[in-house]
């Protein structure tokens, strides 16, 4: 069985992390989607809303699981039976950064690979920041945000404004 990692902190989910999710699904047997609990960053959303917001936007995806880690990405993927490890690329920039990690992984355990999916050039644009940066200036989400969880990601987001 050939089961994929695709790690991250999905604060909140978009529809860049979607499209790399539904590509990877579609070329694997099992994507175990694992929601990163870093202690060191505030995350805008618990653990338990980014689950939630991933579960609701992937309900159709029967190959998809959904889970969170915090500790070593290759420790997870290990106990896992996971052989890849998916990072989706936006630019240059998130290029160097996942390279110097999926080396790192490469060396922590060398039966893990990492497999680079360049975004959908409409999507190129999209973070996790910027959707939280639109609603707090009042801009609008449609199309950035799966429809599932549009209305839960503006009113956390006004709700923690006040």
């Amino acid at each position: 069985m050939r089961i994929f990692v695709y790690p991250g902190s999905f604060d909140p989910v978009t529809n860049g992390h979607i499209d790399i999710i539904k590509r990877a699904a579609a070329i694997c047997d099992k994507l175990i989607v694992a929601v990163l609990v870093n202690h060191s960053k505030k995350s805008l959303f618990s653990l338990d809303e980014r689950v939630s917001m991933l579960e609701k936007s992937l309900s159709c995806c029967e190959n998809v699981a959904i889970a969170h880690f915090s500790g070593l990405l290759v420790d997870f993927a290990r106990s896992n039976g996971a052989k890849v490890i998916v990072k989706g690329l936006r630019a240059v920039s998130d290029y160097e950064y996942e390279l110097q990690m999926a080396h790192l992984n490469k060396k922590m355990d060398e039966n893990i690979e990492t497999l680079f999916m360049m975004a959908n050039p409409n999507y190129s644009y999209l973070s996790s920041s910027i959707v939280k940066e639109l609603v707090l200036l009042g801009g609008e989400i449609d199309g950035l945000v799966p429809n599932e969880i549009k209305s839960v990601i503006i009113e956390k987001i006004k709700n923690e404004r006040e």
